[in-house]
């Protein structure tokens, strides 16, 4: 019987450790999503005193964005070390109270990652401009043509005449992956991480760490290289290189019974596939779900797309609407009306959702901030800017003093003490979506139906979404709605039907 016990606990622990293939993560901006000393900055002992609103919200897991030590040159995303707390977010004894507190409540705790680069004011840059261990980073003697991501030149060049490579911020140098202290570094970053009980990494850039040989120019005339990422093969993203580097971690995520889910912005699904499987990585991040129109041939694309390329490699999808690098979809779509029906679509398919802090409550883009208070490094460069969906979260009137980016007073009326109690808020209306969505069943059947609408089955549940002008008949039994319903389905308007 003790062999049959102990295929019982494989078999139990595997299913334990798929627990992301469905789950809702709820996506957390430390700086902007609650503030637990006062100072104006969010901080973990924030994210640690809502731990109970996010239980009661219905998520499976928390991604952390960065908290790690770093001059915030890039919202965190500039790694001065690795493995301790940037003050301002408070210590690692706040990172270990809350990650003690999130897995009494069954919510599982996945931290960013931040490997193709580091902040220039790293140890490790230090060194390498005083002539020490500088082949951890990308020197040269002359630039290439390659671009930044925020804008301009990826190169800035140091005293002594060399260049060093930066595809993002000149506080952003990139690391060289060639060198095995930075393959031995991040092997311990992520052990140090996992032996403190997070249960996954978010990968930044996961497809940016290998650089192709001789780092060859792109000369591309006419064109940001950024808009080529994801029609074109660059020579500093998604090169075959990088697997040998998720081949080397996933051992350690098995040891752990731990998961990660790539950002990477590649060329095709054939190219997305390969970072998913059994010998790497087991979710990559579905990002055309996120920039499809609120139109149902758009959304029904997409969705196929999406299914086919998770089939090949035999790991659910994941969707995603809103995020800290992209405007908020309430802004998107042209209104809440909208960003509730993709919700409620999102929230139907099969596969994983990762969800945005403030969304539940309905938030838009904050499109009037002044200029001398944008952090962006890209804001300078190109004029573009992500502080808009960073403003922090408004938990009540005066809840945050002297916020690090001011709220707009038109979120006095949807704060989320005001939305606590009303039925009909976004954030009961999240609440609610989140409980039905575990009814779902079973693969997507696609029904027949008008232009402009698009319907689907799911086990005993159906799905439909009305992009059009015009009402639509509906039958069955109404379980939810993202806006009033009768007999008809209004325009902008999802819901979910089971059969009379």
């Amino acid at each position: 019987m003790q062999w049959l016990q102990g295929i019982l606990l494989r078999v139990t622990n595997e299913v334990a450790n798929d627990w992301w293939r469905d789950a809702v993560v709820y996506q957390v901006y430390p700086r902007s999503f609650a503030d637990g000393n006062g100072d104006g900055t969010g901080d973990l002992i924030g994210v640690y005193d809502k731990l109970e609103y996010l239980s009661a919200l219905g998520v499976d897991a928390i991604w952390l964005s960065p908290f790690y030590t770093s001059p915030l040159a890039d919202g965190g995303y500039d790694v001065a070390d690795y493995c301790d707390v940037d003050p301002r977010f408070g210590t690692l004894a706040d990172f270990d109270l809350l990650i003690g507190r999130a897995h009494e409540l069954n919510i599982r705790v996945i931290v960013d990652i931040v490997p193709n680069h580091s902040s220039s004011e790293h140890p490790w840059f230090r060194e390498a401009l005083a002539g020490i261990g500088r082949d951890r980073y990308i020197f040269r003697d002359q630039p290439n043509d390659w671009e930044s991501i925020f804008g301009g030149p990826a190169w800035t060049q140091v005293p002594d005449g060399q260049w060093y490579l930066h595809l993002f911020d000149p506080s952003q140098p990139d690391f060289n992956w060639s060198h095995p202290d930075v393959h031995a570094f991040f092997k311990d970053v992520l052990r140090f991480w996992l032996q403190r009980g997070v249960d996954g990494f978010r990968i930044d850039v996961a497809h940016g760490m290998i650089k192709a040989d001789g780092l060859p120019d792109v000369g591309a005339l006419g064109h940001r290289q950024i808009e080529l990422m994801t029609t074109a093969e660059l020579p500093y993203f998604d090169q075959d290189g990088v697997h040998e580097i998720y081949r080397e971690w996933r051992p350690i995520l098995d040891e752990y019974g731990a998961m990660a889910v790539a950002e990477a912005w590649v060329s095709s699904p054939a190219r997305l596939a390969r970072y998913i499987g059994r010998d790497e990585l087991h979710q990559a991040f579905n990002f055309d779900f996120m920039v499809a129109e609120f139109d149902a041939k758009s959304f029904r694309v997409v969705i196929e797309k999406s299914l086919a390329e998770a089939e090949l490699v035999g790991a659910p999808t994941t969707w995603v609407l809103s995020n800290h690098d992209k405007p908020r979809h309430v802004t998107r779509y042209g209104g809440l009306a909208r960003a509730r029906a993709a919700t409620l679509l999102m929230l139907s398919l099969p596969g994983s959702a990762y969800l945005y802090n403030g969304e539940e409550l309905g938030l838009d883009e904050v499109t009037d901030l002044p200029p001398e208070l944008r952090e962006d490094p890209a804001f300078l460069r190109t004029g573009e800017s992500r502080d808009g969906c960073r403003v922090p979260i408004p938990w009540a009137e005066g809840a945050w003093t002297n916020p690090w980016l001011p709220m707009p007073a038109r979120w006095d009326a949807i704060t989320a003490d005001k939305q606590e109690h009303d039925p009909g808020s976004t954030l009961n209306f999240y609440r609610q979506a989140i409980r039905l969505r575990r009814g779902f069943r079973g693969d997507i059947q696609w029904l027949d139906v008008a232009d402009g609408v698009l319907s689907f089955r799911r086990g005993d549940r159906r799905v439909v979404l009305n992009t059009s002008q015009s009402p639509v008949p509906i039958e069955g039994t109404v379980l939810m709605a993202s806006g009033p319903v009768t007999d008809t389905l209004p325009p902008d308007t999802a819901v979910w039907l089971a059969d009379r």
